[in-house]
């Protein structure tokens, strides 16, 4: 029987060499990959673990006993000044918890609690680092990072003609040139997502642990790095998800359809597939006008046309009203990025009518319809 299927203790972890180098060097010539999935029993575990490994930043060398010990010693005397202005019986509690502990009998909660600490101070930062970052860091074309640190969305068009609604805190990097058979981009934060059809070049977007993958669809994927859970939100078409190698080497997909949603819970590594959304409250609360307002339109006029696309992207469109006032359209702008809605737009519109876009501002020249 493998040694590890005794531990118990997070420190059993932190003591053992091999999860050192997998943590700490991605090196997993044990196997830990494997053995925590299948040991979802004693995936808090190894999370926490892991968790203060990264936060310690311990060196690829041996961690003996010794240096545990020490660290926690270090960490007592960091807390123990932090606490210097509490009463002396509160002090006295401290320290006979201190030796409590560092006899050995209280070293399963204090780890817990530990744990906790490092993961609110230390967890984002770090959980960004190894994946978001370290995603980017491996990407060889060339990438160009878009972030929105404005307080409302902000619109992207990609190369391909797909167009990314970005919202605010929110980050995404992507090639100026969709290059090869796929088409790769990674979020951090929340974006909503239309793809330009492509069955040839299939659309893959990295957010945290997950990979979701389309070919011509429209979905949002929420994924902010100090939040413990990843969604996917399907409005039109069909999208995969799928662990992104860095967290399993599982080929397993959650197919998901239109109106169903996938929620990855980041603490235990699992999917939980939602095929009501109506029925979850979070989702339903977080829902936006993109999401909501219908794109088929039946004798509209185009004025009308214009506002329910400023409602839905939250851009402004500049156009002629006085020529455009009697014009009405008969259309289907579903399943269509911001870009081709507007081409198909302006081809119905005719005389001429072309569209310019300067960020979150477009702009419409027209002689009218025909």
């Amino acid at each position: 029987m493998q040694k590890r299927n005794t531990y118990t203790e997070i420190e059993d972890f932190l003591s053992d060499e091999s999860f050192q180098a997998w943590i700490l060097s991605k090196v997993d010539e044990e196997g830990w990959e494997e053995w925590t999935l299948e040991n979802q029993q004693r995936a808090k575990l190894v999370e926490d673990a892991r968790l203060i490994l990264l936060a310690m930043k311990v060196p690829e060398s041996k961690l003996s006993a010794s240096d545990i010990h020490r660290a926690l010693q270090n960490t007592w005397i960091k807390i123990e000044n932090s606490q210097k202005q509490i009463d002396i019986r509160k002090n006295t509690k401290l320290r006979f918890f201190k030796k409590y502990f560092l006899s050995g009998v209280a070293a399963t909660l204090f780890f817990c609690l530990l744990s906790v600490w490092f993961y609110k101070n230390n967890f984002s930062e770090a959980h960004e680092t190894v994946t978001y970052k370290e995603l980017i860091d491996k990407n060889s074309e060339g990438l160009v990072e878009q972030t929105n640190n404005s307080n409302k969305p902000q619109i992207i068009t990609l190369s391909d003609g797909s167009s990314v609604l970005l919202q605010p805190n929110s980050k995404l990097s992507y090639p100026k040139i969709f290059t090869g058979n796929e088409r790769k981009v990674y979020l951090s934060g929340e974006g909503f997502f239309e793809i330009s059809k492509n069955p040839k070049k299939p659309f893959f977007v990295y957010a945290n642990e997950i990979v979701t993958k389309v070919v011509g669809t429209s979905f949002r994927v929420k994924a902010y790095s100090d939040q413990p859970d990843v969604e996917v939100l399907v409005r039109t078409g069909k999208v995969k998800v799928k662990s992104n190698e860095l967290v399993s080497s599982s080929d397993r997909e959650v197919v998901l359809l239109p109106n169903q949603a996938l929620r990855f819970v980041r603490h235990d590594l699992t999917f939980n597939k939602i095929t009501n959304i109506t029925q979850d409250e979070t989702l339903t609360s977080s829902v936006g006008n993109i999401e909501q307002l219908s794109f088929e339109f039946t004798d509209i006029p185009v004025s009308q046309i214009f506002e329910t696309i400023e409602q839905a992207y939250l851009i402004d469109i500049d156009y002629p009203r006085e020529k455009l006032k009697d014009c009405h359209l008969t259309t289907s702008l579903s399943d269509q990025p911001l870009t081709e809605k507007l081409k198909i737009v302006c081809r119905s519109i005719g005389n001429n009518t072309s569209f310019e876009m300067n960020g979150n501002q477009i702009i419409i020249t027209s002689e009218g319809c025909n």
